[in-house]
């Protein structure tokens, strides 16, 4: 499975605005969080998982979210590609991560803040891994 970008929208009248995405299943989300970092220099890197999806939809601000599937969880290759998505609240896009990837994270904006969604109860199964920053050669295209 590849990594997809489900479109949201919104709406807008004499009362306010409505931002939706009626294309989101949230039916396998058993968790959420909120990423806010404390500086827009700060790049969360590298992260996944081999069974756990994300779905990630940003709330406030931007993110850019570089995503890398890997070919070797125990020593990857460090000449990877990657796929990038910038993410904005304008719409209520929800970017889907399959099982498989790892995600570099930053945001671009001082006051930006991620919802994260999970697949699995935290702790339900044994399923991070982490890579040092300089592991794929990718980074420095952040």
């Amino acid at each position: 499975m590849e990594p997809s970008l489900i479109s949201g929208a919104k709406f807008s009248d004499e009362r306010g605005k409505l931002k939706f995405n009626n294309n989101f299943d949230a039916s396998d989300i058993k968790r959420m969080y909120i990423i806010e970092n404390n500086h827009n220099h700060i790049i969360r890197a590298w992260q996944g998982h081999k069974v756990e999806q994300r779905w990630f939809c940003v709330i406030q601000g931007e993110f850019l979210i570089q995503l890398i599937k890997i070919d070797d969880w125990e020593k990857p290759s460090s000449g990877l590609e990657s796929i990038f998505f910038k993410l904005s609240s304008e719409n209520m896009d929800v970017l889907h991560v399959p099982a498989g990837f790892v995600t570099g994270i930053k945001q671009i904006d001082k006051e930006a803040k991620l919802l994260a969604m999970a697949d699995y109860h935290l702790n339900e199964v044994n399923d991070e891994y982490r890579f040092p920053l300089e592991t794929f050669d990718v980074y420095k295209n952040f």
